[in-house]
């Protein structure tokens, strides 16, 4: 009766003798989407390949791997081809990979990319609405699955860096269908929480895994709070929609930890430097001050404090005498001038003054009677007109010209007959 059991080694390994055999699955030619990509560090790659309803495993060692032209990721449409063989190990058969091409890209990608692009061109991305971290945060909030690594990371990184703060954790799904509503719930109720920063955060996992945090509804509650965000999904190289709209992101849910909080030794170094920089400050300022008084206590003016007054008046005195001085001189030549006036004839005299006007009058008078013309034609002469201008000169006229002669008792119209050089 024993006879008819078998181990589970032995089964696994007659299954696989019977697949290794099988002529139509050593050339297995196979199309689907990658998923779970990991390259070890030998070159070996290990991933899935998957369709709309099932999966299979597969492994491309090195020598193959090495040969392709580009790199394999998550989400990338494959065509292979390889060989089925079981995995005695686990008992998992999975494709040995052999030859592999690209063959487009998964509809996931396909979406990820669109709603990147749309979000994009609507400015969700723009580093104008980044909110800032506060430098000292004393409330952050945890939008998290409430078991896994994710969480407990986020709080150790908070407790060992910056104890004093308060951590309040908003459990929430982070996978599945319902995870997108359940995010955006735990995301408002954590906006209105009096919150200085709220971190979001997963481990990480495939792209279906990390899907909730690609859908739009999710994205543009991100981009809504007035809390500022700090996204922490999945590992280095994954990125989600929430990366971009957060306002910070962060490589992994410790690095976002890190982002949210300070180190508090770091910060307890600050706040002594900052001291030990006012502390001097004060001290030189009050320093500079005692030397100052120092050297006013010892100064002659505050020693002697008349002597200040002392200088003060002598330097008044001076400008009172020299007003005085100039005073003096203005007076004595008005003085001067005066006395002069008054010690002339014209001064006493007024007559005088009236007598040699009238002399000078009458001389003035008598010059210009003698330039009078009027005086001369009384005399005997005359004055010699051509169209009312006078005649000086025999240029002036030519024969047969009209001219008018004027004497002291009328005037002589005449024409010229002839014209002689003087």
């Amino acid at each position: 009766m024993q006879d008819k059991y078998i181990s589970v080694t032995a089964l696994t390994r007659y299954i696989k003798f019977k697949i290794d055999n099988d002529v139509h699955l050593q050339e297995v030619y196979l199309k689907g989407e990658i998923s779970n990509f990991k390259a070890h560090t030998r070159g070996h790659f290990y991933f899935t390949i998957k369709d709309e309803t099932s999966r299979i495993n597969a492994i491309m060692f090195s020598y193959n791997a090495s040969k392709i032209k580009f790199t394999p990721e998550d989400g990338m449409k494959v065509l292979v081809k390889g060989k089925i063989s079981v995995f005695e190990t686990t008992g998992n058969y999975q494709i040995y990979v052999e030859e592999m091409q690209e063959d487009g890209v998964g509809n996931l990608y396909v979406a990820f990319e669109q709603l990147k692009k749309k979000l994009g061109d609507e400015g969700l991305f723009d580093a104008k609405y980044k909110k800032p971290i506060p430098k000292i945060p004393m409330r952050v909030g945890i939008v998290t699955a409430p078991t896994g690594a994710a969480v407990k990371d986020i709080l150790s990184t908070i407790k060992r860096r910056f104890p004093i703060c308060e951590t309040i954790l908003f459990p929430c799904l982070v996978q599945g269908e319902l995870a997108k509503d359940d995010i955006v719930k735990k995301l408002d109720i954590a906006d209105n929480y009096d919150l200085d920063v709220i971190i979001l955060g997963r481990g990480g996992g495939s792209i279906e895994d990390l899907w909730p945090f690609n859908e739009e509804v999710v994205a543009r509650k991100v981009f809504n709070c007035k809390t500022p965000i700090i996204s922490g999904v999945g590992h280095q190289i994954d990125f989600t929609i929430c990366d971009f709209v957060a306002d910070v992101r962060a490589e992994t849910p410790t690095g976002a930890a890190e982002r949210a909080v300070p180190m508090l030794s770091d910060l307890l170094l600050e706040i002594d430097s900052y001291k030990t920089r006012y502390t001097n400050a004060v001290r030189r300022i009050l320093d500079n001050n005692k030397l100052r008084l120092k050297k006013l206590k010892e100064s002659y003016i505050l020693k002697n404090p008349l002597s200040m007054y002392e200088i003060k008046e002598q330097k008044l005195d001076n400008i009172i005498d020299k007003l005085n001085t100039c005073m003096n001189a203005v007076i004595y030549t008005a003085k001067s001038k005066l006395e002069i006036i008054e010690n002339s004839i014209i001064f006493k005299d007024p007559k005088i003054l009236y007598d040699d006007k009238l002399k000078k009058t009458n001389h003035l008078i008598e010059k210009l009677e003698l330039l009078n013309p009027l005086n001369a034609i009384k005399r005997g002469y005359s004055i010699t007109k051509k169209d009312n201008k006078c005649i000086t000169s025999i240029k002036d006229i030519k024969k047969d010209d009209n001219i008018n002669v004027m004497i002291k008792d009328g005037e002589i119209k005449a024409k010229v007959m002839e014209v002689k050089n003087g």
